[in-house]
């Protein structure tokens, strides 16, 4: 899918980014910043990003404007190589373990290059820094799950990525033209928790204002698929109200009366917020217990 040219495209030229990041917010957040301007190398194992069989056609999105290199950190004329790289690098993202980085030689690259930028992304920090995790824990920590639904969005890794895309900016404005670059951590957990404070103070979950209480803010099955409203403002309910029902009774029943096609019409020339749920999931086999 190809998106806009944006005003800020070319707002991080002249900077360049070492990526050995693997899995999805390392990825998500260079990708970011390429798309700003940044030229990105992405340092790769030789048994490659486990992205890249999980989901090929992101994999691939992602990595559009990143130059991929396959490196053995493990060999030392191979990570020779890596300082070459990093010689002349503005930004290194990492998404290991603190352990890890230590047995690579990683812990301490701004004291081998002090402008440089190291964006650390971690799950943990504190004690728990070296605890393994993944969205799906992060997320059930913080409340962001229903059980036993899988989330259908890695809600962590987005938000965390993003952190890590704005911190690794901030950093460098921080920098300036000639000072020091500095380390700094993005946890996921942290992200996580930021998503859950929606649940937290009642905005969001089951008979919550963004939960169900409100019958203008609701799914609603239609005669051929599902319909979402969000229809919170005063003006948008008073419009539904005259329009299709006031009560999630009345609602209920109009909705379940007429396809998709109709409320989308609808939608349009009431100028209401009214879309049809649109399913992109692809067909994988379902493993049952």
């Amino acid at each position: 899918m190809s998106t806009p040219t944006s005003p800020l495209s070319g707002a991080l030229l002249g900077i360049r980014v070492v990526s050995l990041a693997i899995n999805l917010p390392g990825p998500l957040a260079v990708s970011r910043l390429a798309a700003l301007g940044a030229e990105v190398i992405k340092v790769q194992p030789p048994t490659g990003d486990p992205l890249a069989g999980a989901a090929t056609g992101w994999y691939s999105e992602l990595h559009e404007k990143v130059k991929v290199v396959t490196l053995d950190l493990k060999q030392d004329h191979q990570r020779a190589v890596l300082d070459e790289l990093l010689a002349d690098a503005d930004v290194l993202v990492t998404a290991q373990r603190p352990s890890a980085l230590v047995r690579l030689g990683l812990s301490k690259m701004t004291e081998q290059f002090p402008r440089l930028v190291h964006i650390e992304i971690i799950g943990h920090d504190g004690d728990r820094a070296e605890e393994p995790g993944h969205d799906l824990t992060y997320q059930a920590a913080h409340g962001t799950l229903t059980p036993p639904t899988l989330p259908t969005v890695p809600v962590a890794d987005l938000l965390g990525a993003e952190r890590a895309a704005t911190t690794a900016i901030a950093a460098l404005v921080a920098r300036g033209a000639d000072g020091p670059g500095g380390r700094h951590r993005v946890t996921l957990e942290d992200a996580a928790c930021l998503a859950g404070k929606a649940v937290r103070h009642g905005l969001m979950g089951p008979g919550a204002p963004l939960g169900g209480a409100s019958p203008t803010y609701r799914i609603y099955a239609a005669a051929d698929g599902h319909m979402a409203l969000g229809a919170l403002e005063p003006h948008f309910a008073a419009r539904v109200h005259e329009h299709i029902g006031t009560t999630f009774a009345e609602l209920k029943i109009a909705f379940a009366s007429r396809q998709t096609a109709h409320w989308e019409e609808l939608a349009t020339r009431l100028d209401l917020p009214l879309v049809r749920i649109t399913q992109s999931i692809p067909t994988r086999e379902v493993i049952s217990t």
